[in-house]
């Protein structure tokens, strides 16, 4: 069958019709018997204020997640693209959530990137899925752990997460991935500028991506002296490397251990808190307190902290 753009994923049509009537619980079993579907609009329930109605019924999940982050050019929609086939050899279902800056539904730049996993468009045991980062500083759109969640739930074997642009935001997706994979092209300063922003501070593997081309052992030089994290060569449109890759991902994979997990815990519970108090409306009105001297800012810090903060005076 045909998979299209429809509204709330690149999905596959069936098996079972999707209707506005149908029930979460509907929607998880057709979920689960492949419709991507009915995936996405779980998804986007997620997204909105039904998101703990719908993890409230799946219940807890476990998945894999690896992350993908790098500067615009440096070719992760086609690493992407690679790992998906890699991981359907094994036998793998596969979600890709792509985390866009604009809405999922505008069909903005990064659903545009999406045509380059075309291989993959017929494929029933593969999801690819825009996440809207709706203003959420740091990288990550505020429901990406609900959406990480709810795919395990729904039998998919590995997420691929992918994120736009670079800068020291984007360190956040070490907070949900394991591991977290930066992709950088030969030349160009990539390896220098990777460092300044971040990146290589949470880089688990470093990808020299496009390493046919002039510069690319230079650049790997240049990253063993920025950090000691594995660098590897990959020419991912012609799959070159794509198999040390794999192994390299399985390998750190194996290597997690429970201290990491909580550390990934704490850093993504610290970050949507982070996020929910930027969003209380008395976050002005205390600034302002601040700047003509009525608080100081660790007074304002507690009352921002209070549950009652967001209550008219």
């Amino acid at each position: 069958m045909r998979r299209r753009w429809n509204g709330f994923g690149y999905g596959y049509r069936g098996p079972g019709r999707v209707t506005p009537q149908m029930t979460i619980t509907d929607l998880i079993t057709n979920a689960r018997n492949g419709s991507a579907r009915a995936a996405g609009r779980l998804l986007s329930l997620v997204e909105g204020d039904r998101r703990d109605e719908v993890l409230a019924s799946v219940g807890p999940s476990t998945v894999r997640v690896v992350g993908l982050t790098g500067p615009p050019g440096a070719g992760k929609s086609t690493t992407i693209a690679a790992l998906v086939g890699a991981y359907r050899q094994q036998g793998l279902r596969v979600a890709v959530l792509a985390v866009d800056p604009s809405s999922p539904f505008s069909g903005g730049a990064l659903l545009g990137d999406r045509i380059r996993m075309s291989a993959h468009i017929n494929d029933p045991e593969v999801l690819i899925r825009s996440v809207a980062t709706r203003g959420h500083l740091g990288g990550l759109a505020a429901a990406v752990p609900a959406a990480v969640r709810l795919l395990g739930a729904l039998r998919y074997d590995v997420i691929l997460l992918e994120t736009v642009g670079v800068g020291q935001s984007e360190i956040e997706i070490a907070a949900v991935a394991d591991p977290t994979v930066v992709i950088l092209n030969p030349g160009a300063g990539d390896a220098v500028q990777a460092a300044k922003a971040g990146l290589l501070e949470v880089a688990d593997i470093v990808v020299v991506n496009k390493a046919d081309r002039a510069g690319a052992d230079q650049t790997a030089r240049d990253l063993r002296a920025e950090t000691k994290a594995p660098i590897l060569s990959l020419v991912a449109a012609r799959g070159e490397g794509l198999a040390e890759l794999v192994e390299a991902i399985n390998a750190h994979h194996r290597a997690d251990n429970h201290a990491r997990r909580v550390a990934r815990a704490r850093a993504q519970i610290l970050s949507l808190a982070q996020t929910r108090l930027r969003n209380r409306p008395d976050l002005d009105r205390l600034a302002e307190s601040v700047v003509h001297g009525h608080e100081d800012p660790y007074t304002a810090a507690e009352h921002l902290l209070s549950p009652t903060s967001d209550q008219p005076d």
